[in-house]
């Protein structure tokens, strides 16, 4: 299973802090488009991290078994 974790504002919009995805082979950005159907945001609403590592780029991205994606609220600068 993939854990998804979601943190600031993207835990209130879910209701949830985690969830477990199940799914033998899908790639980030067809999570992510699974993820914006179920709760109706954009990817540009949020970063997105795989095992504790900022992803800029979801296209390529083969998601694993017991990988970890977490969705991040936008940085702000200062």
């Amino acid at each position: 299973m993939i854990t998804i974790k979601y943190f600031g504002m993207l835990a209130e919009h879910t209701k949830c802090n985690e969830e477990q995805y199940d799914s033998k082979a899908i790639t980030l950005a067809e999570l992510l488009e699974d993820l914006n159907v179920k709760y109706q945001f954009t990817p540009e609403s949020f970063n997105v991290a795989l095992n504790q590592k900022l992803i800029q780029d979801s296209e390529d991205i083969t998601l694993q078994f017991q990988d970890e994606i977490a969705l991040l609220p936008p940085f702000a600068g200062g």
